[in-house]
């Protein structure tokens, strides 16, 4: 994958242009700094595809000075891949948007890549699926909901063999996974902007850990654990549809939690974003397209400001379905001893945010017990010993009590 910056240049009128854009590498960009430029009309675009997208067409996702896109339109979207007909381009919005929205899409796909691999893994180690089996499976569900890029490409990695002895290439290829650290970018700006953007930062830390092989394998003849073999697969059939249905809801709060991403950022870098655009953008050309996407856009077309997708009727529905095969997943790789983070994290996510209450109030409690960090009350909790903005209570008796109309800590 390749980013693409294009600057277009206007001898009409001398611009002034501050905006948040790009540290630039040969292949990924994050949004980091500010440049200004002047006579010129910035264009940042993400592009994604890879060598199938160079050849037949990317998608692109452009983004910067909104009076530049009219110029660009015709070039880009005729060069761009098509799904249904429309191209998979459109203006995201200004600033580093477009560069922006391209982060996201990898972070998206590091944990789209991660879930069919729990998904492989759970088939191989406690299904005791032989390769063409698991490629029979991917092959069903790539003609379902989970239709996509991804599903297909491993469904042909499942049936692909070394032609030197028929042996499966896959189990001859080292498990320590490489990055390109756009997952990580993600992730990173996900703190620094305090969204619980989960499955892609357990996405980046599975990575991590892959990398770690000598230190696993030292670890496998110390650590004890259970053994798939406690938790046979007595019905396949369930087992897969369970499965299934574990990948599409993750696959959905995986999504959701880019989506929240994008709309947080737009709101601290101060940027109008197309949210109908970048999911249809998402359906073709990149790595990441699937017909899932499809109803992303019907989404964001329907409610162009959407709060979450859960919100939305469609998802909250297929979440629901989803939940018993869901659950179910992760309860028997539990019981196997079968790490699955990806899948584990999005249910986890999914419980503690329709949670109208968290633990958060005890941490709150113990953070000012040691510190003395202040917390809020409940509405109609106030009495007179705890009032005020912000409270400090002397809960050892040897300090003071303190109240406060701000909060920095």
């Amino acid at each position: 994958m390749i980013s693409l910056t294009v600057y277009c240049l206007t001898w009409k009128k001398v611009i002034s242009l501050s905006m948040v854009v790009t540290r630039i590498s040969p292949t990924q960009t994050v949004v980091v700094s500010t440049w200004r430029r002047r006579a010129f009309l910035f264009v940042g675009s993400g592009v994604s595809g890879g060598e199938e997208g160079a050849r037949y067409g990317p998608s692109l996702m452009p983004g910067g000075h909104p009076d530049a896109w009219p110029h660009i339109k015709e070039i880009f979207q005729s060069i761009a891949a098509k799904s249904d007909g429309e191209p998979c381009c459109d203006w995201v919005g200004d600033g580093g948007a477009g560069h922006y929205v391209k982060m996201v899409h990898n972070g998206i796909e590091y944990g789209d890549m991660q879930l069919i691999c729990e998904a492989y893994d759970l088939m191989k180690r406690v299904g005791k699926f032989s390769h063409k089996e698991i490629g029979d499976v991917f092959t069903q569900w790539n003609k379902g909901v989970l239709d996509s890029f991804l599903i297909e490409i491993t469904r042909d990695i499942m049936y692909f063999n070394d032609p030197t002895d028929g042996k499966p290439l896959l189990e001859k290829i080292l498990d320590s996974a490489g990055q390109k650290g756009t997952g990580k970018w993600t992730a990173i700006n996900a703190l620094d902007l305090g969204m619980p953007v989960t499955l892609i930062g357990e996405a980046v830390f599975a990575r991590c850990l892959s990398a770690l092989k000598s230190e696993r394998v030292r670890a496998s003849s110390l650590l004890t654990g259970p053994s798939t073999d406690d938790s046979p697969v007595t019905d396949k059939k369930k087992f897969v549809d369970d499965l299934e249905q574990a990948l599409y809801a993750s696959k959905i709060i995986s999504y959701a939690q880019g989506f929240m991403l994008i709309r947080e950022a737009a709101k601290e870098y101060g940027w109008k974003l197309n949210n109908p655009a970048i999911a249809l953008m998402w359906r073709g050309g990149c790595i990441i397209r699937s017909v899932f996407l499809g109803e992303i856009t019907s989404a964001y077309r329907e409610k162009p400001d959407l709060e979450n997708l859960l919100f939305h009727p469609f998802f909250n529905e297929a979440i629901t379905k989803a939940q018993k095969g869901w659950r179910s997943t992760i309860s028997k790789a539990v019981e196997a001893g079968i790490p699955v983070p990806a899948f584990s994290t999005a249910l986890s996510f999914y419980d503690g945010y329709r949670s109208e209450k968290l633990p958060a109030n005890l941490l709150q409690a113990q953070r000012d017990y040691f510190g003395a960090h202040t917390f809020k009350v409940l509405p109609g909790q106030e009495n007179d010993f705890v009032k005020g903005d912000w409270i400090h209570v002397n809960w050892t008796g040897k300090g003071g009590n303190v109240s406060a109309s701000t909060y920095d800590a």
